[in-house]
């Protein structure tokens, strides 16, 4: 087991920004960390309010390696991450806090047409084997996926929305169609020489 952070400056192939999937689903190996939520700059961009520097998504990856009689071994990754961030609740515009979880299974395959046939037979994730894989940007991916699309607090929220000084009246507004109407049925409708 490898215990990485986000920030890691790494030359062997364990490095979580420049992961050799191959090698690694080969290997089986299991790797994990905490990357800052400070280095996810575009899952910051989602937040409310100032991002706390020690504030950290927990991760792992453990990677595996399938034979199959007469083809290519199937590569598989399974990455999980977890972390509490800071939304704006939507109904009374205030600070809510949400989990957000991560638990999704990659199956590395060798072409995009052999990736487009699985897509549409089996649940998990299917995608082409890279050279390279930045697994801290496919997990910044995967968390930014999980953000719910309208953040509300569960239940009631905590301060229901202010409501307006002036009260609107009861006074129905006016019919912007009336002066129309007037002009339709004026004095000088049907007669000779009126546009």
């Amino acid at each position: 087991m490898a215990g990485l952070t986000g920030d890691a400056t790494m030359t062997d192939r364990r490095d979580p920004r420049l992961l050799d999937i191959a090698v690694l689903c080969r290997d089986g190996e299991l790797l994990d960390g905490r990357l800052a939520l400070a280095d996810m700059g575009r899952l910051g961009g989602s937040l409310f309010g100032p991002v706390d520097a020690l504030a950290a998504a927990a991760w792992s990856a453990q990677a595996g390696h399938k034979p199959v009689a007469g083809g290519d071994p199937e590569r598989w990754l399974h990455v999980a991450a977890q972390v509490e961030v800071s939304l704006q609740c939507q109904r009374c515009l205030q600070l809510m806090r949400q989990p957000l979880v991560v638990d999704r299974r990659y199956r590395f395959v060798r072409s995009e047409q052999e990736a487009e046939r699985l897509d549409e037979v089996i649940e998990d994730e299917v995608l082409t084997l890279p050279g390279r894989l930045d697994l801290l940007a496919l997990l910044e991916d995967e968390l930014i996926l999980a953000l719910p699309i309208v953040p509300r607090h569960d239940g009631n929220c905590p301060q229901p929305l202010p409501m307006p000084s002036n009260p609107p009246d009861d006074a129905p507004a006016p019919n912007p169609f009336a002066k129309l109407a007037a002009l339709r049925t004026g004095p000088h409708r049907g007669e000779p020489g009126q546009n």
